[in-house]
């Protein structure tokens, strides 16, 4: 039985604007869109609107923006959008009167390959454990984070060089084919659905937070280097400098490594007129792109040319 889809879209951030956007283009009938409230950014603590709701505007969609997804005020509004669809993709958890509300279910889009990296940086977390290989999960919601019973699954391959910012923009892209592919079969009455599989080592993709993003330099090279890109461009990994009387936090954004034989402590900084190096275990973690505190992002050489690094420098 082929159902008159009315969807209601749930998200944020930028990697929901290419799913809205292509369900847009494909003439579904977006009855509201839910997104977070706008909130103070920059110097100037100006209110800065979401992805999502800036793409809506330009739309011309309905939009809300709830602090509370349990308030009645809301729950009033979403029942009179009669929607038989709800689809949420980078949002927060719903309560179960949010989620159980349409006929056809609440399915989510995950950036991984479920059950594995469930949580809230999947796509961070594969690179940081060194995967080859990730992709996207289209689920429906159940109350607990990323359980639901599975749609249909999509993999892509995660080179060498891949940043979370690269595999951010490949998993964007595939996804919102996904979604699409999830919406065609629940619209034709024909979607079948896979319980999750309940695997003894699930691998967890919890919040990042400053000490998960700190660069261990006693950790292989291997290892450096697969933080420091899983963190790129954002939030970026961060080590301590000593430099002299200095002591800075640094941004670390590109780097590649170097395997040889040295006798240095692990941390020891090496630079010539340049190149920035880190001695660790092994090797060395070459330093390509950083940002000390006050200053722009720039390559190793443009930084060399106007900072000095002591013969004592080192990273903590």
């Amino acid at each position: 039985m082929k159902h008159d889809l009315r969807i209601v879209f749930m998200g944020t951030p930028d990697f929901a604007v290419s799913t809205l956007k292509t369900l847009v283009n494909n003439n579904y009938n977006i009855v509201g869109v839910i997104t977070a409230p706008d909130k103070p950014a920059g110097r100037g603590r100006k209110l800065q609107e979401s992805a999502v709701k800036a793409y809506a505007l330009e739309n011309k969609l309905n939009i809300l923006q709830p602090t509370n997804l349990k308030s009645k005020s809301f729950l009033e509004e979403l029942k009179t959008l009669k929607a038989n669809l709800q689809i949420v993709v980078a949002f927060r958890m719903l309560p179960k009167v949010v989620w159980q509300m349409p006929e056809l279910g609440t399915f989510n889009l995950h950036a991984s390959l479920l059950p594995d990296y469930r949580g809230a940086a999947p796509i961070n977390w594969a690179i940081i454990n060194g995967e080859t290989v990730s992709g996207v999960s289209t689920f429906f919601i159940d109350e607990k984070i990323d359980t639901g019973d599975m749609i249909l699954q999509e993999e892509v391959d995660i080179a060498k060089t891949d940043t979370a910012g690269d595999l951010h923009d490949k998993l964007m892209h595939i996804g919102s084919e996904l979604v699409l592919k999830t919406v065609k079969q629940i619209e034709k009455g024909k979607v079948t659905t896979t319980p999750q599989k309940d695997l003894d080592t699930v691998k967890e993709a919890p919040k990042l937070n400053r000490d998960n993003c700190k660069i261990d330099w006693n950790a292989s090279p291997e290892d450096i280097y697969n933080t420091i890109r899983g963190l790129s461009p954002y939030p970026a990994a961060w080590s301590t400098l000593i430099n002299g009387d200095d002591t800075l936090e640094v941004k670390i954004y590109k780097a590649s490594v170097k395997k040889e034989d040295h006798n240095l402590s692990v941390g020891t900084l090496v630079s010539t007129k340049k190149t920035l190096a880190v001695a660790v275990t092994n090797g060395y973690i070459i330093i390509e792109e950083l940002k000390l505190p006050g200053k722009r992002k720039m390559d190793s050489q443009a930084l060399l040319n106007g900072y000095q690094f002591l013969p004592e420098a080192k990273m903590l």
